[in-house]
């Protein structure tokens, strides 16, 4: 498949930030029923999470995926082992967790490239 066929996003994120972003238009359900988001709550379980990663990893249609800082840091593993270009990985901020740039995965790729 070429990477001009990944024309969705994914989300993970807090009420919050998936009302907005669905808001925004990025919301998709396939053919099968499988949505390109996951609302986490207090009451989601971590394996939630991590298999709506993987899946959003494996799926050939989406281009990036949207997940919020503090959620990203549950799942900080899968996150850093993830080394593909496609789905590019990259963490917002929510409403009630601002962002940490130490924390973003990318920043610190970026800042072992540069040695620092």
């Amino acid at each position: 498949m070429a990477q001009t066929e990944r024309t969705f996003m994914a989300a993970i994120g807090d009420e919050d930030s998936i009302t907005g972003l669905l808001l925004a238009g990025i919301g998709h359900i396939d053919s099968h029923q499988k949505k390109n988001f996951l609302v986490v709550d207090a009451k989601t379980p971590l394996s939630a999470v991590e298999d709506a990663f993987q899946e959003f990893c494996k799926r050939k249609d989406i281009a990036i995926i949207l997940i919020n800082q503090h959620i990203a840091e549950e799942i900080r593993t899968l996150i850093d082992d993830h080394d593909q270009a496609f789905p590019t990985i990259l963490e917002i901020p929510s409403k009630d967790h601002p962002y940490d740039p130490e924390k973003d995965s990318v920043l610190k790729r970026v800042r072992r490239l540069f040695g620092e």
